[in-house]
């Protein structure tokens, strides 16, 4: 009996998943258009940080220095496009791809610590759109 609810319960987030994309569904960024500007890195400094911008629940800017590094969570990460906000914990002076951060929720208006998700490599871009670096700073 315990065995069948344990294998109902899997079944179930096997089909209902936590990505907000169904599988056969392209994911459309709401990020600004950009191009890729090097190899992808592993990890950034988290004291070179200046600020990171949440486009939606895959994809996050981050500004470091004078580049700016695009981080794709895949699948995705519940309700981060929409709180649009983050926090993480590391060991070491670095953010890496394959850390988990947390979606921080405002919730009476305190912040509490949501769902963890993994992030991806950070690759460096260039806007498109100049206007939009500007924009955003």
């Amino acid at each position: 009996m315990i065995r069948t609810a344990a294998a109902i319960a899997a079944s179930a987030l096997l089909l209902f998943g936590c990505s907000p994309v169904e599988a056969d569904e392209p994911f459309v960024s709401d990020a600004p258009m950009a191009s890729v500007t090097g190899e992808a890195v592993s990890c950034i400094s988290t004291a070179s940080i200046r600020r990171s911008s949440v486009h939606d629940d895959r994809t996050i800017d981050f500004a470091v220095g004078s580049r700016t590094y695009r981080n794709t969570l895949s699948p995705g990460c519940s309700r981060l496009g929409f709180e649009k906000a983050f926090t993480y914990q590391t060991s070491t002076s670095q953010l890496c791809s394959g850390e988990i951060i947390y979606v921080l929720s405002n919730i009476g208006g305190r912040p509490e610590r949501g769902p963890g998700c993994s992030l991806g490599e950070f690759v460096p871009i260039d806007y498109v759109d100049r206007d939009i670096d500007t924009m955003q700073q």
